[in-house]
């Protein structure tokens, strides 16, 4: 028996799945859209190449977290300014600006790491706050992650 080795899929063939991030755990949701955008869901996965599925996240500022998360979580960066040491919590980000952000690095963070296919893999996540998104003539699928397990959703 030989061992099958996959090729990278055309786009046109790839699948487009949408998520609605209302109520969803985060890290459980970024968990099951990471196995997707690599395609560990298919039969023919290959590790080296690129046989994944599109995903467009929607509603990623009402995306939920366990515990005390969205307090006790803190993000940290340096401006390289005497003093310039900044602080941000969960909480502050997802009622900030850019919410879809946190939705993106917490895929990011599942996918492998720092490396060309990775990058690409990642340009198939499509993340936006509020319900409307322009990807209707792909006709996405609906991808209920919800009803995968009971504690995916809050």
């Amino acid at each position: 028996m030989k061992t099958f080795m996959g090729k990278t899929i055309a786009p046109e063939d790839q699948k487009w799945y949408i998520v609605d991030a209302e109520g969803l755990v985060l890290g459980r949701m970024a968990s099951q859209i990471a196995l997707r955008l690599r395609g560990k869901h298919k039969v023919t996965f290959t590790p080296h190449s690129d046989c994944g599925d599109n995903i467009i996240v929607i509603n990623a500022e009402k995306v939920k977290l366990t515990g005390n998360k969205l307090n006790r979580t803190k993000f940290f960066w340096h401006t390289n300014h005497p003093g310039g040491l900044k602080e941000q919590t969960m909480g502050e980000r997802l009622n900030g600006k850019h919410p879809e952000r946190v939705v993106m690095k917490a895929v990011q963070r599942m996918l492998p790491k720092e490396s060309p296919l990775a990058r690409k893999q990642l340009t198939k996540l499509k993340v936006y706050v509020g319900s409307e998104h322009p990807h209707a003539p792909q006709n996405p699928e609906v991808l209920d992650i919800a009803a995968m397990n009971e504690k995916n959703a809050r």
